[in-house]
């Protein structure tokens, strides 16, 4: 690909997939967001909408995997728009790279928010005289993201090792949950549940409430990037990659919709647990008792900061390949790598502090968690979008060992299509009446960050970058390898 080699390639196919799976995260995905499907929709919405979106990532996974077998490497989906760019290569590989980064410090940021959220939960069950407040929150997730860095400034091995673990956890805690869950109750909805409609966002069009429900299973399909990222420390890059993000979809879309239908039949008061602090908890509580579902909460939690941990990594290799080729403030430091661990210490670190900055105003807002959501989702399906597009535009595209054959335009055609929907989507309002307080800033974060960008390129940028650099021949980047 063009460059010499500092990351040493210690991950087999497990790893690859286990690092997709564990960002997924259907654990983590589905608890966190089901109380707002609840109110947006509904169990329809929670159980149709999930096969539906899930169905639409695949083939938004399959046409992102053709192209990572082609262009395996860290800076994955901004080096590959610069590739398949016919022209203005440099500018394509730009916005796609900053789009892709504040998608990542969103994902990264919501899950520590998410996993603060149901250790607060937790807190509050075991000791009832704890008070839950949103500052403690934020306060909790800072240093949850604190101990994430400290785990990836470590050698690769690692956090290899902790995502193969994760797969275990997730898989067995699923299982765990939903076995509790369909044995224990005594009650469960009767199977025409599934069609119950809900609209309780305060828009009185129950289409258009019906459409933000479906942010919690695309909420839940983010990140599987994390495979295209790790490509140049993962062993056969070129055809365990895309495995990798495929398998770690499919796998989640079947695991999740099993999890899915077990906690919604297992709703006993729906009024009640809608309007709960944690609904999902509350699930738990009516259903298996307070001493259960405090030890089935220790399962969830885990598997949201194994969650945010992967995302932490995934963002880093990106921090660090976007600063290889000078397109970052910093660059030389983000890109430096430790001598003695072998991973890029300096770009962990501000994969930390990013993401502290962007659940700064979960301090006064209500919705904050939707917005960092949305700007998680918007943010990386559009880097998505991006080299796929280009990718659709491009006759004379040179696939790699894996690839669709002549399905190739048409599932990218389709996987293009549903990234400009739900992009739209997520960038329009969730509640009403819209405040100060329930406004979804997503735009406005995203809408910085482009704006930056985009002075920033007219600037300077454009005159120096010029889309992925290149060290060399393939012989003459061997000859100066670092490892």
């Amino acid at each position: 690909m063009g460059y010499p080699r500092k990351l040493t390639r210690r991950f087999r196919a497990f790893d690859n997939f286990a690092i997709s799976f564990t960002i997924i995260n259907i654990i983590s995905g589905i608890f966190s967001a089901f109380g707002f499907g609840m109110e947006a929709g509904g169990p329809r919405i929670l159980i149709f909408g999930w096969i539906g979106v899930s169905v639409m990532v695949l083939f938004v996974g399959a046409a992102m995997g053709e192209i990572a077998s082609a262009y395996p490497t860290s800076g994955a989906l901004y080096f590959s728009a610069g590739k398949l760019a016919k022209r203005h290569r440099g500018a394509w590989s730009w916005y796609t790279g900053w789009l892709n980064f504040v998608g990542q410090v969103g994902g990264t940021a919501a899950t520590g928010y998410a996993a603060a959220t149901f250790i607060q939960a937790f807190i509050a069950m075991q000791w009832p005289s704890y008070e839950v407040t949103a500052q403690r929150t934020v306060l909790i997730t800072a240093v949850i993201l604190l101990i994430q860095a400290l785990a990836n400034t470590y050698t690769v091995q690692l956090v290899a090792l902790v995502n193969r673990i994760s797969v275990w956890w997730l898989l067995i805690g699923m299982v765990v949950i939903v076995v509790a869950l369909t044995v224990v109750p005594d009650h469960h909805q009767p199977a025409s549940f599934m069609t119950h409609f809900v609209n309780n966002t305060g828009f009185s069009n129950g289409i258009y409430a019906a459409m933000l429900g479906l942010l919690v299973t695309s909420w839940t399909f983010t990140g599987f990037d994390g495979s295209f990222h790790m490509s140049e420390e993962t062993v056969k890059a070129t055809v365990n990659t895309p495995k990798g993000i495929m398998r770690a979809i499919a796998c989640s879309a079947g695991a999740g919709l099993i999890l899915m239908l077990a906690l919604v039949y297992a709703i006993r008061d729906y009024a009640a647990t809608a309007s709960s602090a944690a609904p999902p908890v509350q699930i738990l509580i009516d259903g298996l008792g307070v001493g259960t579902a405090k030890l089935l909460l220790l399962i969830v939690i885990g598997a949201m900061l194994f969650c945010g941990l992967a995302n932490m990594t995934s963002n880093t290799r990106q921090i660090f390949a976007f600063s290889r080729d000078g397109a970052m403030p910093g660059s030389r430091w983000w890109h430096s790598v430790s001598l003695r661990t072998r991973t890029p210490v300096k770009a962990v670190w501000l994969a930390a502090a990013c993401p502290l900055v962007l659940i700064i105003p979960a301090w006064w807002s209500h919705t904050a968690f939707t917005a960092i959501v949305s700007v998680n989702v918007v943010g990386l399906y559009l880097a998505y979008g991006v080299p796929i597009f280009l990718r659709l535009r491009l006759n004379d595209f040179e696939p790699g060992p894996w690839n669709l054959g002549r399905y190739g335009k048409l599932v990218a055609g389709v996987a293009v299509t549903w990234i400009v929907i739900s992009s739209v989507l997520f960038m329009l309002p969730q509640v009403s009446p819209i405040t100060s307080t329930t406004f979804n800033y997503a735009p406005i974060a995203l809408g910085v960050v482009l704006l930056i960008a985009t002075v920033w390129w007219f600037a300077t940028a454009r005159r120096r970058f010029q889309g992925p650099v290149s060290y060399g021949s393939p012989d003459e980047v061997a000859a100066m390898d670092l490892i």
